[in-house]
């Protein structure tokens, strides 16, 4: 394991709210990483500490093994590219792009105005006049063309419609196949990046809930199809994430995996086993955290109703 980004015990507070909560993760390096949580979850301040754009209240961040804050030796191998990004007032989409070129040793020129023509952005319009995804393609094509050794997405491709964000997938999957690097995307669209991301850190309430790959965690949960009659047999005692009935035929999708012992059993009920979306999961991962802080802030009123 070759981690390019270390994150030991990250604590980060806003006066009241605590963003961050004891976070320890690591980014390897030359993987896709989806950086995944609801609203609020923490992922934003958590790349904002690892690209030194703010500090920690108490933890350690270490990025290519040195601290990034202030560290010229490092954060010109970084680039975080936010969904809001702010450009200088008159600025073109070439001025943005020239400056890049100068903030990113790996600059690729060509490959840039090569992405500006596949996402159509305006070369005379001030970036303040453009519309909302002509904003958002500036962004992802700073973030593709710099190739920064470690690229931070925190949504800018959200302005992007359906066909746009499908083409910055596409240009992402290919320009990294050709120049690896250590990325990693922060979106609310889970399956839609599904196939794009390697590995999978799961922040909820500023928390780590999850952190390992993709394959890895695709087998934690299994969807059965079939006779309603055959899909209960097999299901039965399992935590049920999802439940649809249609007449006689069930879906269901339930937590764990299946045994060999099981999966055979399948076979004979002619029932088909598909994959569980990384969305499924996650809502579900999620959901249970919350189900948790419920129960505990229970106990403690109830222990406080005894002490009275």
């Amino acid at each position: 394991m070759n981690a390019v980004i270390e994150v030991d015990g990250v604590t980060r507070r806003y006066r009241s709210t605590t963003a961050l909560d004891a976070v320890s993760v690591r980014f390897e390096k030359d993987v896709i990483h989806g950086l995944l949580g609801r609203n609020g979850a923490g992922k934003t301040t958590l790349m904002s500490m690892i690209t030194a754009q703010e500090w920690p209240s108490s933890g350690d961040v270490r990025v290519f093994g040195q601290h990034p804050h202030e560290n010229e030796q490092v954060l010109p191998r970084i680039c975080f590219v936010r969904e809001e990004q702010q450009y200088i007032d008159d600025a073109r989409a070439s001025h943005a792009f020239a400056a890049a070129a100068m903030a990113f040793p790996r600059w690729d020129q060509e490959f840039a105005e090569q992405l500006a023509a596949d996402f159509k952005v305006p070369e005379k319009t001030r970036i303040k006049k453009m519309s909302r995804g002509q904003r958002s393609a500036v962004g992802v094509i700073i973030g593709l063309a710099s190739r920064a050794e470690v690229t931070f997405f925190d949504e800018p491709y959200m302005g992007l419609d359906a066909v746009a964000r499908q083409l910055f997938y596409d240009r992402l999957l290919a320009d990294y196949a050709e120049h690896p690097r250590t990325i990693v995307l922060s979106s609310h669209l889970i399956d839609e990046i599904a196939h794009l991301i390697e590995h999978v850190v799961l922040l909820d309430e500023g928390r780590v809930v999850l952190d390992e790959p993709v394959e890895q965690l695709r087998d934690r949960a299994v969807t059965l199809v079939g006779r309603a009659d055959a899909v209960g047999e097999l299901t039965a005692g399992r935590t049920v994430l999802q439940h649809e009935a249609m007449g006689r035929t069930a879906r269901t999708t339930v937590l764990g995996g299946l045994d060999d012992g099981e999966r055979r059993r399948a076979g004979e009920l002619d029932l088909d086993l598909l994959p569980v979306s990384l969305q499924q999961l996650v809502v579900h991962l999620t959901s249970k955290t919350e189900q948790h802080e419920q129960h505990e802030q229970h106990e403690r009123h109830e222990q406080r109703e005894r002490s009275a």
